[in-house]
This record gives structure tokens, C-alpha cells and sequence, in this order.
């Protein structure tokens, strides 16, 4: 089984296949370059996602600057974590900010607060009925 990579570099990856939707869109109004408006309305098309890509990467950049910087212990790589688990963006190592689910599988219900509040109490429960 593949293991998700890093949030930001997943999120950077879509706007990257966005940009190539958007080329390869408006490389299809080639095709009706006889007729200029339905040309003219697969460029208009394909800019659209071009700009929601660049959008999104002024987005991840922003938040990408205010992210928690921590060093991997597998690795030695240092990595952005969004939330408060995330993966390693060299070796997909899960990491954790949470000192209460170091060791844990890796979920992604730990980002949601409730849901992590809830394994959390799960866990306590788990070690006081050992």
C-alpha cells in the first residue's frame, strides 16, 4: 500500500495537474480554430483552471509560511506540518505534534479536533482497562 505523502506537497500537486488541465483544454480549441467562438470558448475554459491553480499555490504558500517546521526521527529531514498530524515529506514517516498519539496508527480523524479528542479518550480508556 502507497502512503499519502505530505499535505502541502500533495495539495501543490494538484494545482500542478490543474495548470496541464488547463493547457491541454485550451490545446483543444486548436482543433476548432475554423470556428473562432467555439476557439475563443475552450481558451476562456482553459484559462479558468490556470487561474484557480495559481490561487491555490498563493494559498499553500501562505499557509506553508506559517506552518510548524519539526525534524523527521527516521529520516533527519526537517518537514512543514499542517494540522496535527501529517507525513514525512522525504521518508512518509507519520508525524505528530500530539505527544498523546506518538506511537499511535496514523489516522487522518487526528486533524479534526472532535474525532481526536474522541481516539484520545479512547486510548486513556484502553490503558486504564489494562
Amino acid at each position: 500500500m502507497r502512503l499519502p505523502g505530505n499535505k502541502i506537497l500533495r495539495i501543490r500537486g494538484y494545482a500542478l495537474a490543474m495548470i496541464f488541465v488547463g493547457m491541454i483544454i485550451m490545446y483543444l480549441g486548436i482543433f476548432f480554430r475554423e470556428t473562432a467562438w467555439l476557439m475563443l470558448i475552450f481558451l476562456v475554459i482553459g484559462i479558468i483552471p490556470i487561474l484557480l491553480s495559481f490561487v491555490i499555490y498563493f494559498w499553500i504558500g501562505m499557509i506553508s509560511a506559517r506552518a510548524v517546521t519539526v525534524e523527521c526521527p527516521n529520516c533527519g529531514g526537517y518537514t512543514k506540518i499542517l494540522g496535527t498530524v501529517d507525513y514525512c515529506q522525504h521518508c512518509k514517516e507519520p508525524l505528530t505534534l500530539d505527544k498523546d498519539l506518538e506511537g499511535e496508527v496514523f489516522d487522518n480523524d487526528m486533524n479534526v479536533k472532535h474525532r481526536r479528542e474522541k481516539i484520545k479518550q479512547e486510548l486513556e480508556n484502553k490503558k486504564s482497562n489494562e
